[in-house]
């Protein structure tokens, strides 16, 4: 079980990590890696006060995040040997800090740019290029520093997006128990219920999630990273992630103009609380209410790639039961619950 032991929430957070270094024990060298707009944005200043804090610190911009580049980040890792590496960026970078370093056994803090999904506080990862669609275990951050002066200049669709991957727990956790009651699976309680809680945070304060409202955005801040510390306790992604990510991974694979993560993990938790029978309306208001897509135009794919994205979703992940897993729908019962959630 790995959980942050430092985790810092609020604005100008990012003055506070010479404290958070010394309160870590760590010192010698330090590797900062991000990508050009995000160094500029906050890298720099991750930078100006590891040497402050009287570390030896390198700086590595990436420009893509491929397997690739992964393996070329390891190399570094390896030629500068570094005691710790910060991810300073969006998911996609610090899914990179968190893989690079896990493989190398360097611990990684994690100080996020945006709030798109869970990945900020998660021990998993999603790189594009490996050979599975889904997130692999990687390892949890060290420490989180998450300045909202930051998080607050990045585009509101990565706020929206990340409300997407919060209020998708809904459907996740009745996906786990349900593989629980059939199958016999793992099913944890505690990790379930904090899952749960981050979406129900999310559900019940939509209206403050709103541009220019630092009390929406931290809401939202804690709310992923509960997520990512369930994901820890559990031991795997089952209390994040069920059938709406199944769909959405099944979406990237049939549309080559998906929407992002967030949005389609969203779109797909009202589908599948539809087949639940379960408030599949209370999760398209939120949604809506915070500007969400909820339709299949509004996500900027074709109407059939979503009946088709949710016949596939079970064959992404044929170990990961699901109501998808159980219900074996065809394509025209995939249609009839597009058309009845509105999504088509």
């Amino acid at each position: 079980m790995q959980l942050p032991r430092e985790v810092i929430v609020g604005k100008g957070t990012l003055n506070r990590i010479p404290e958070v270094i010394k309160r870590l024990g760590l010192s010698g060298k330090a590797l900062v890696m991000s990508d050009e707009k995000c160094f500029g944005v906050a890298g720099k200043t991750v930078y100006d006060f590891l040497e402050d804090a009287g570390l030896e610190a390198d700086v590595l911009l990436v420009k893509t995040m491929s397997m690739t580049d992964v393996l070329g980040v390891e190399d570094k890792i390896k030629e500068l040997k570094p005691q710790v590496l910060f991810g300073v960026g969006g998911g996609t970078i610090i899914d990179a800090a968190k893989v690079s370093s896990g493989s190398q056994g360097v611990p990684f803090i994690s100080v996020p740019t945006t709030v798109s999904h869970d990945g900020i506080a998660s021990p998993l990862a999603s790189i594009k290029g490996s050979n599975k669609p889904y997130s692999i275990m990687a390892q949890a951050p060290l420490a989180i520093i998450a300045d909202t002066d930051i998080i607050s200049q990045a585009p509101w669709r990565l706020v929206v997006s990340g409300c997407g991957d919060t209020v998708a727990k809904f459907t996740a956790v009745k996906d786990w128990k349900l593989a629980h009651q059939e199958n016999n699976e793992y099913y944890g309680e505690y990790s379930a219920s904090l899952a749960l809680m981050s979406a129900k945070l999310v559900n019940q304060n939509a209206n403050l999630i709103v541009p220019g409202n630092d009390e929406g955005l931290r809401i939202l801040l804690e709310a992923l990273i509960s997520c990512g510390v369930a994901m820890s306790i559990a031991g795997s992604s089952r209390p994040c992630s069920g059938s709406e990510h199944l769909f959405s991974h099944a979406l990237d694979l049939i549309s080559s103009n998906h929407a992002m993560h967030g949005e389609q993990v969203g779109v797909g938790s009202i589908l599948i609380a539809f087949l639940y029978g379960s408030n599949w309306q209370r999760i398209k208001k939120t949604l809506e209410q915070i500007g969400a897509p909820t339709t299949a135009y509004e996500l900027g794919v074709k109407e059939m790639d979503v009946v088709k994205a949710l016949e596939a979703a079970p064959k992404i992940r044929p170990e990961r039961y699901t109501i998808l897993h159980k219900l074996n729908l065809n394509f025209d019962a995939c249609e009839t619950v597009a058309k009845a959630t509105g999504i088509i």
